[in-house]
């Protein structure tokens, strides 16, 4: 891992972004995730950019495209491969994992999808179980898109800050940021929801207009 860190940092401007973007890519669309965690390589392309080597709005949109698009080839493998795939070597060794993956789907649908971005496991089975599920694409393309933006511009940011210290900041990515990141897009999400109820629920205690008139205006004499 050490020496692959090395090379990404030592290389040329064009190939740092293609790596970048392919090893965010192939995280879920070819569950390189197991190996090589994709918050890893937006982290480096944001440690990259800090250096002056490539710019950060370019790594940032590749991170994102690439994180959205490894997400729809990894649904529309599960779509096709579907139960058969859960049979497979990797992701048999890890059974009690993907049934939690699996029934965290099953409870919360789209809002799986976008949170499993998140977590390390989460994020490089949750496309394929999505598809597997038969999940509408459109629906599981909103929340893929959601959420790669957020990690994909949050973990840039993080590399770009961190600069030279990117070593310590990987040791720390893990549960605990994990855990910050997840309350803060529910509570997001809980925040959202009830501004759109409370748009929602029609003015009860607002007095009618000709009686709010009637009391701006005050009593009128009587002749």
């Amino acid at each position: 891992m050490g020496g692959l860190i090395d090379g990404i940092l030592g290389v040329s401007p064009a190939l740092a972004y293609t790596l970048v973007a392919l090893l965010v890519f192939a995280e879920d669309a070819l569950f390189i995730g197991f190996v090589i965690p994709g918050e890893t390589a937006a982290v480096l392309g944001g440690v990259v950019a800090s250096r002056g080597q490539v710019q950060l709005w370019l790594v940032m949109v590749l991170v994102v495209l690439a994180a959205v698009a490894g997400d729809s080839v990894g649904y529309e493998v599960g779509k096709h491969a579907a139960p058969g795939l859960l049979k497979t070597g990797v992701l048999k060794r890890r059974r009690e994992k993907l049934d939690k993956a699996q029934d965290f789907l099953r409870r919360r649908g789209g809002l799986a999808v976008f949170l499993g971005r998140f977590i390390a496991f989460f994020r490089a089975v949750m496309p394929a179980l999505a598809g597997i599920s038969r999940m509408h694409y459109p629906r599981f393309l909103a929340f893929n898109a959601a959420g790669g933006l957020c990690w994909g511009v949050g973990f840039v940011l993080l590399g770009y800050l961190a600069g030279n210290s990117y070593e310590a900041v990987a040791k720390t990515i893990g549960r605990d940021v994990t855990a910050v990141v997840v309350v803060i897009a529910i509570a997001a999400v809980v925040i959202w929801r009830v501004r759109s109820a409370r748009r929602k629920e029609p003015h009860r205690n607002e007095p009618p207009r000709n009686e709010q008139r009637r009391n701006e205006q005050g009593p009128q004499d009587q002749s």
